[in-house]
């Protein structure tokens, strides 16, 4: 970013926390995407709360930026096992903020597995979640009884833009990397697996540039809303799978098992919008295939008289090309901060929660000051 940039970013991010100032500066946790762009909201975090420290997401790390907020704040490492493990967990945030009063801003429910034994045992106070993604949000919906609020911006209006940019970034970066080896999207029918917010957007981006789209969901509402946007929509996943060229996974759950695999056809890509633990089930592969890495984003996968190719690891793909929707992901990010002050309140009780309308509109009007010019 140019200096300017960073500057008007900086006064973007000071005036939202200003406008939503909490009355208590609680410790909080943060995991983030830490891109070129995050240290700025890294300090928009710190300056409402006692930044305990910085979990960046291990696929998204840009190091430029990790060794800017290593400077102000600590970062640890970040796996599913710390916090999968209820005495691994509880022993990390004891280790950080013991006695500390705590909110937890998440990307991807990375918290939720051990988050009823942390309102138990933790010796500080728990005030609750910020979540930022859908699949996410659905890990915390799953839980039988949620022991504190959770804040989520999944659904939020003012992350529309990011989701529809995510999409387009997603069909970008596939293109790129099918393009490196001499490969199109044309005359490669798509199969897009989830027609959520994400997955209908690359749907229609696919569409858009001459692609023949079938889309596949397991919710029949989904179903619907792509058959009367013009989709074909697969009855039968496994025949689908074996008509389709390039396989998109877009459900922030697992798409394809080990089983569903053998049913691509043959030189297929597959390419997802999220981490590989979320979306595929790499370890049910039958060990019969072997995986040779044929290009820096490509990996084939191949067996007797059947091969795919699998974009970036399984890892989502859109991150090889650094993932960027422009100003519009500051939207989001000003909501978070949003949503620290609603924590901080301590007048939630434990359930899922979302910004109020008007916080957005104030969040929306700030943002066009900035960026509308």
């Amino acid at each position: 970013m140019e200096t300017f940039e960073r500057a008007r970013l900086d006064a973007y991010f000071a005036r939202v926390a200003a406008q939503f100032a909490p009355e208590e500066r609680a410790a909080s946790f943060l995991i983030t995407h830490l891109l070129a762009e995050r240290p700025a909201f890294v300090r928009a975090v710190s300056a409402m709360t006692r930044l305990a420290a910085v979990l960046p997401k291990p696929k998204s790390v840009q190091q430029a930026a990790k060794r800017e907020v290593e400077q102000a704040v600590p970062v640890d490492c970040l796996a599913r096992e710390m916090f999968t493990d209820d005495d691994t967990a509880v022993d990390y945030f004891e280790s950080r903020a013991a006695g500390d009063t705590v909110c937890l801003l998440d990307v991807g429910g990375y918290f939720a597995p051990s988050l009823i034994e942390v309102a138990s045992r933790f010796t500080g106070r728990l005030l609750g979640v910020i979540e930022d993604t859908e699949n996410g949000r659905r890990r915390y919906e799953d839980l039988d009884k949620l022991p504190c609020p959770v804040v989520s911006v999944a659904r939020s209006p003012l992350k529309d833009p990011e989701d529809y940019l995510v999409g387009q970034s997603v069909v970008f970066s596939t293109e790129a990397v099918m393009r490196d080896r001499g490969d199109i999207l044309h005359g490669r029918p798509a199969l897009v697996i989830g027609f959520g917010k994400l997955g209908s957007s690359i749907a229609r981006l696919l569409h858009a540039k001459g692609v023949q789209v079938t889309v596949f969901d397991i919710d029949p509402v989904r179903r619907t809303q792509a058959l009367s946007q013009g989709f074909t929509v697969a009855r039968d996943r496994e025949a689908a799978l074996t008509g389709a060229g390039l396989v998109l996974c877009a459900t922030g759950a697992v798409s394809l098992r080990g089983e569903d695999f053998s049913h691509l056809r043959n030189g297929a890509y597959v390419a997802t919008v999220t981490s590989s633990e979320d979306e595929l089930d790499l370890a049910g592969l039958p060990d019969v295939y072997t995986r040779t890495q044929v290009g820096d984003h490509v990996t084939r996968y191949q067996t007797t008289g059947h091969y795919f190719y699998l974009a970036n690891g399984g890892n989502a793909v859109n991150f090889i090309h650094g993932a960027s929707v422009g100003p519009f992901i500051f939207l989001v990010q000003a909501e978070i901060l949003a949503a620290i002050r609603m924590l901080t309140r301590g007048d939630l009780v434990p359930g899922i929660h979302e910004v109020p309308a008007v916080d957005r509109e104030v969040i929306a009007a700030i943002w066009l000051s900035y960026f509308n010019r």
